[in-house]
C-alpha cells in the first residue's frame, strides 16, 4: 500500500485565468489532460475528447496541461510554441493544428503554426521575452505533472482524481458521470490506497465482534461460528465448524501471503543484503526472546505455561497503520526497519506454531505432505509458471498437513516457498512486440467482417502480460488484498469476541499480567536492547535517518500483537475461560503498546549523527 494518501490526485487546482480551459467555470465535470503534441496516444485521444465535449456540452470543462515527451526536442518546442498564442482562441487553434494536421508531429507542423501565431516576424527583444514566458509556462506544467504522479501521456484527471481506466466510450463516460458502479469502485480504491486502511478494517471487525458478543445477540453470534460446514464426496465427507474453517482454512491465505512476503524480502527486498538485514533480524530475535522470557517469569507452572508464544508476535497491519497515520513524523527508513523486523517476527511465529502448537503427529500424512512438497519443488525446477498446478497441489498439501497434526496453515507457507519467481523481463523487447501487434491490428481494423483484435493477437497480449509479472508477484498482489481486506477481518470477527464481565480476569491475573508485560515491556525492551547490542558488536549499523529514541518507539509499536497473538492464544488455551482472559490481555497490551509507541514517536525529532551512529 502506498503511504501517500494523495497519490492519484491532482497537484494544483484548475485556474481558469491561467490554465488552458474549454467550458464554463461552473461545470460539474472537470477533465484535466497532461499531454504532449508528439505523443501518438494523445493525438488519438484528441478525437475522443472532442466527442465527449459534444456529448456533455456545458457540463464539461476541459483543461490541457503540457507534459512533453521526455527526451523529445520537437515535443518541447511544440509545447513552448503554442504558449506564444496571444489569446485562448489562438491557443486552441494552434493546439488542434498540432494534434491533427499530420499523423505524426513534424517540423512542417511547427513552421505552419509558428506562421499562424506570428512568431517568426517578432522583434528580437520581444521574441526573447515571449520565449522566456513560454518556457516558464511549460516548465510549470511539467512540475505540476510530476507532483501529480504523472508517468505517461496522456494522463487524465476527472474532478481532481486520476483516471486509470480504459478510454472506450462507456468506461470514460461512466467515470465522467460518476455512475453508481464507478463511484463504488472509486471509494474502494481510495480506501485500499489509504495506508492505514487494513489496520482500521481489522480494528472495526474486532470492535464489532466485542459489541455483538456483549449484546442481546451474543448467544446467537457465538453459535453462528460453531455451525458445521462439510464437504461431501458420496458416502465420505470432511467437515469442521465455521470457526475452524476460518482459522484452519481461510487463514492459510494469510500464511501464504506471509510466506510470499518473506520470500520477496529475502530475494529482492530489505533482507536480501546481509548488512542491511542484520539490524532488523537482531531486533526481531530480541523482540521474540524477551517477551517469552517475561511471560515465563510471570506465569506459574501449569497449563498456562504453554502460552509463552502469545506475546512474541507483532501485528504488522496495526503497526504500519499507526506509522502511516503519523506521516512525516516517522522517517521512511524507520518504516522499512519495522516492516523488515515484522517479517522476521512472522518467520519466528510460523516456526513456533509449527513446533509447539500442533497436535499429535501422523507419520503417514507427514510422508504424504513431504511427497507433495517434492512435487512442488519439481514444478518449480521445471520452470512451470502457471499458478493452477501449484494451487491444485497446495490444496492436497493443506489436507495432508491438516491430517498430519501440524497446523493446516503451515501449508500456505510451504506453498509460498515454491511459487516461482522469474528473471526480470526484457521490457524493451516486450514493448516492441506489443507495438508490432497493435500496429498490425490497427491496419486491419477497417477490414470487412472484422470487429476487433484477432484471437491470436489477444493470446499474444495475454502472454506478454503474464511475462511482465512473476507468478509469485502476481499472487502476492492479488492474494495480499484478499488477506488484508477479507481474511484478517473475518478472523478478527470470529475470534475477537469476548464477553466483558467484571470477573473475566478473576483468577487469571498472572496470565493477563504475563501477556501484557510481554507485549508492553518485553517487546520494546527486547527489540531495542538487541539492536543496541548488534550495533555495539559491529554486527549491524543503524541508519542515520532515525534516532535511538525513534527506534524505541518502533519497538513499542511492535508490541501490538493482535492477529498472531490471538491465533496462538487459541492454540495454547483450549479452555474458554483461559482463552477469554488471554484475549482481554492481548487487547489491553496492544492498546497500551500503540499508545506508548505513538507517544514516543510523535515528538521524537531527528537527532544528530552521534546519536544515530
Amino acid at each position: 500500500m502506498s503511504s501517500d494518501p494523495l497519490t492519484g490526485r491532482l497537484d494544483r487546482p484548475v485556474d481558469d485565468a491561467n490554465d488552458h480551459v474549454l467550458g464554463p467555470p461552473g461545470a460539474e465535470i472537470t477533465l484535466v489532460e497532461y499531454g504532449s503534441y508528439a505523443c501518438p496516444y494523445c493525438r488519438a485521444a484528441n478525437e475522443r475528447i472532442a466527442e465527449i465535449r459534444h456529448q456533455l456540452g456545458d457540463r464539461l470543462r476541459y483543461v490541457f496541461r503540457h507534459y512533453p515527451l521526455p527526451g523529445s526536442d520537437i515535443a518541447r518546442r511544440a509545447a513552448e510554441l503554442v504558449e506564444h498564442a496571444q489569446d485562448p482562441r489562438r491557443f486552441w487553434d494552434a493546439h488542434v493544428a498540432l494534434m491533427t494536421h499530420s499523423k505524426t508531429l513534424t517540423e512542417d507542423d511547427l513552421e505552419l503554426v509558428a506562421g499562424e501565431l506570428g512568431v517568426t516576424g517578432a522583434a528580437p527583444a520581444e521574441a526573447a521575452q515571449a520565449d522566456a514566458r513560454a518556457r516558464a509556462r511549460v516548465e510549470a506544467d511539467v512540475q505540476s505533472a510530476r507532483a501529480s504522479r504523472v508517468m505517461v501521456t496522456p494522463t487524465f484527471f476527472i474532478n481532481g482524481r486520476r483516471y486509470d481506466g480504459p478510454w472506450d466510450d462507456s468506461s470514460f463516460t461512466d467515470a465522467m458521470l460518476r455512475t453508481p458502479g464507478h463511484r463504488i469502485r472509486s471509494v474502494a480504491q481510495d480506501f485500499a490506497g489509504w495506508a492505514p486502511s487494513a489496520g482500521v478494517l481489522l480494528l472495526l471487525a474486532a470492535a464489532l465482534a466485542v459489541l455483538l458478543t456483549n449484546s442481546g445477540l451474543g448467544t446467537t453470534f457465538a453459535a453462528f461460528w460453531e455451525r458445521p460446514l462439510a464437504v461431501s464426496f458420496g458416502q465420505d465427507g470432511f467437515g469442521m465448524s465455521l470457526l475452524h474453517w476460518i482459522n484452519d482454512g481461510l487463514l492459510t491465505i494469510f500464511f501464504l501471503v506471509v510466506g510470499l512476503e518473506i520470500k520477496r524480502e529475502f530475494t529482492v527486498g530489505h533482507l536480501a543484503n546481509l548488512r542491511a538485514a542484520a539490524l532488523p533480524v537482531a531486533a526481531a530475535l530480541g523482540g521474540m526472546f524477551v517477551p517469552a522470557l517475561l511471560y515465563w517469569l510471570f506465569t506459574p507452572s501449569g497449563p498456562w505455561s504453554h502460552g509463552w508464544g502469545v506475546p512474541m508476535a507483532t501485528d504488522t497491519a496495526f503497526a504500519v497503520a499507526l506509522i502511516a497515520m503519523m506521516g512525516n513524523r516517522v522517517p521512511a527508513a524507520l518504516r522499512v526497519f519495522l516492516t523488515a523486523a515484522a517479517i522476521v517476527d512472522d518467520i519466528g511465529s510460523i516456526v513456533v506454531v509449527a513446533l509447539f502448537y500442533s497436535g499429535s503427529l501422523s507419520l503417514g500424512y507427514l510422508a504424504a505432505a513431504a511427497a507433495l512438497v517434492a512435487v512442488l519443488a519439481l514444478l518449480n525446477r521445471s520452470h512451470i509458471y502457471r499458478v493452477a498446478p501449484y494451487a491444485l497441489v497446495g490444496i492436497l498439501l493443506w489436507a495432508c498437513v491438516h491430517a498430519s497434526g501440524l497446523h493446516a496453515t503451515m501449508a500456505g507457507v510451504l506453498l509460498a516457498l515454491f511459487i516461482p519467481t522469474r528473471p526480470p523481463p526484457n521490457l524493451a523487447s516486450l514493448v516492441a512486440q506489443a507495438d508490432a501487434i497493435l500496429t498490425a491490428e490497427a491496419r486491419r481494423s477497417g477490414e470487412v467482417l472484422r470487429h476487433g483484435p484477432s484471437l491470436p493477437a489477444l493470446a499474444a497480449f495475454d502472454a506478454i502480460h503474464d511475462r511482465l509479472e512473476s507468478p509469485a508477484d502476481r499472487l502476492l498482489r492479488t492474494a495480499g488484498a484478499r488477506s488484508s481486506y477479507v481474511v484478517l477481518p473475518l478472523f478478527a470477527l470470529a475470534n475477537a469476541g469476548v464477553a466483558i464481565a467484571p470477573d473475566i480476569l478473576s483468577g487469571h491475573e498472572p496470565l493477563a499480567m504475563a501477556i501484557i508485560a510481554g507485549l508492553v515491556i518485553g517487546k520494546p525492551l527486547g527489540l531495542f536492547s538487541a539492536s543496541v547490542l548488534a550495533v555495539r558488536l559491529g554486527i549491524a549499523r543503524k541508519p542515520a535517518d532515525y534516532s535511538w529514541r525513534q527506534l524505541l518507539g518502533a519497538g513499542a509499536l511492535a508490541g501490538i500483537g493482535f492477529t498472531m497473538s490471538l491465533f496462538i492464544a487459541g492454540q495454547a488455551f483450549p479452555e474458554n475461560t483461559d482463552f477469554a482472559a488471554a484475549k482481554v490481555a492481548v487487547f489491553i497490551g496492544s492498546i497500551l503498546s500503540s499508545l506508548a509507541g505513538v507517544a514516543i514517536l510523535w515528538n521524537a525529532g531527528r537527532t544528530g549523527p552521534a546519536d544515530a551512529d
